[in-house]
């Protein structure tokens, strides 16, 4: 379990990311315009104990719950990855979308042991699908099991994850979430990603045949995402792999222009700042 596992420390400077009071619903809007998150103040708090029935916290109100999950978001753009984690995990498929995203974001950068940064993202993927049964019309109920089954994904080796069928299983998702929030830029990211992940292992013949994988696709998603975000470092990292996917060295010149920009971006919380130091790492 990763509650029990260690966790690293948010490696840089988190002084601009506190986002103490009123400060996190200013932010929100620049916050969350990558997953379209909803702002979880006490009325939405309200309509996901409703919606989530038998399986929404107990003792808890739409004031309580509100208050519970305004901080764990401020621990997760802080950078507290772990009190984020813990915090809304407590709170079952009404926190999922918070756990999901603090252990995915964490695992991705701050795990080096390749067993344990899949186990966190199986264990990640197990959250999301408990969010998409009690709370199926949320956008990040699908969103977040895409995600942390597409980078479960990453971990094995390509033979394995189209043969445990996990490609089709991240395509239902995003086509779901994109459905419920047609504007969602990450699952646009994702779902770009999707696409030229499958034609760069299987080739365009192949991935368009079995996994109806398109490079028009791939293009006209990662430009939904760029457009939706351009200021957020992820959609220009994923902009450069997406390149390199499709077209290999012949775009290698715009994919790490791609990484520049995102290097160069200011940061607005501690996952930002992580994605622009990545982007970094892989121009030196």
């Amino acid at each position: 379990m990763a509650a029990k596992s260690s966790w690293a420390a948010f490696p840089h400077d988190a002084k601009g990311f506190a986002y103490a009071g009123d400060a996190l619903k200013k932010a929100w809007p620049k916050l969350h315009a990558g997953d379209a998150e909803p702002y979880p103040d006490p009325k939405r708090a309200a309509a996901l104990i409703a919606a989530a029935g038998k399986a929404a916290p107990k003792g808890l109100d739409g004031d309580g719950l509100a208050a519970e999950l305004q901080d764990a978001w401020r621990a997760f753009h802080h950078g507290d990855f772990k009190a984020a984690f813990d915090a809304s995990e407590m709170l079952g498929p009404v926190g999922a979308s918070i756990a999901v995203k603090a252990l995915g974001i964490h695992a991705t950068y701050l795990v080096d042991d390749d067993a344990e940064k899949l186990k966190r993202f199986e264990q990640a993927a197990k959250l999301a699908e408990a969010a998409i049964k009690a709370l199926p019309d949320e956008a990040n109920s699908h969103y977040r099991h895409a995600f942390a089954l597409g980078r479960y994904s990453q971990g094995l080796s390509i033979a394995k994850a189209l043969k445990a069928g996990i490609a089709g299983k991240v395509r239902t998702s995003l086509d779901k979430a994109l459905e419920l929030a047609p504007k969602h830029a990450e699952a646009h990211t994702a779902m770009a990603l999707y696409h030229a992940e499958i034609i760069g292992k299987v080739g365009a013949m192949i991935g368009g045949l079995t996994y109806g994988a398109k490079a028009a696709e791939a293009d006209k998603h990662i430009k939904a995402a760029l457009k939706l975000t351009p200021d957020s470092p992820i959609a220009h990292i994923e902009h450069g792999n997406v390149l390199m996917l499709l077209h290999g060295d012949k775009q290698e010149d715009a994919a790490a222009a791609a990484y520049e920009k995102a290097a160069k971006l200011k940061p607005v919380d501690a996952m930002e700042a992580l994605d622009a130091a990545y982007a970094q790492s892989q121009l030196e």
